[in-house]
């Protein structure tokens, strides 16, 4: 066994521990010695994030009102169809074409039930009208020529 002698200075106290500091520190340096390094990436990091939160703020702005204005044109779209479907359902029922747009019902089937009720509804009572055959507007540049044929097509029909 080693001889144990006791210390009673603050000098051979600090002779005694300081090599078990020294080692101490070492130690902590190896472990912690690139906090700098990590500090400053978490910064650069930190910094791109705000770039980036930024950059999609605006895009979220920029684009605020397409999805409002995609369901509106989707909605005009669907309303026309809608009323194309009615249109041709009332002239392949034979109902007037006034009497279209009061046909209803979500589907093609459930507007061609309508139209058929409509149809029978009507009964004798409907005039079957047909889309006009040719155009009635004069197509002649000259007024007094438009007038002199609108006046013999008025003529020979009497």
């Amino acid at each position: 066994m080693g001889d144990f002698t006791p210390i009673t200075t603050q000098a051979e106290f600090d002779a005694a521990i300081g090599e078990r500091l020294k080692r101490e520190r070492e130690s902590l340096s190896k472990k912690y010695g690139d906090y700098d390094e990590l500090k400053s990436r978490v910064a650069s990091y930190e910094q791109q994030i705000g770039q980036m939160t930024e950059a999609a703020s605006k895009a979220a702005q920029k684009y605020a009102g397409f999805d409002q204005q995609l369901a509106d044109m989707q909605a005009k779209i669907k309303g026309y169809e809608t009323a194309s479907v009615k249109t041709r359902i009332a002239h392949e029922t034979g109902l007037p074409y006034e009497l279209a747009g009061r046909l209803s019902g979500e589907d093609e089937d459930a507007i061609r039930k309508d139209a058929e009720a409509l149809s029978k509804l009507l009964g004798s009572q409907r005039q079957t009208r047909t889309p006009p055959l040719r155009d009635t507007e004069p197509t002649e540049k000259d007024e007094k020529k438009a007038a002199l044929k609108s006046l013999l097509t008025k003529i020979r029909e009497e």
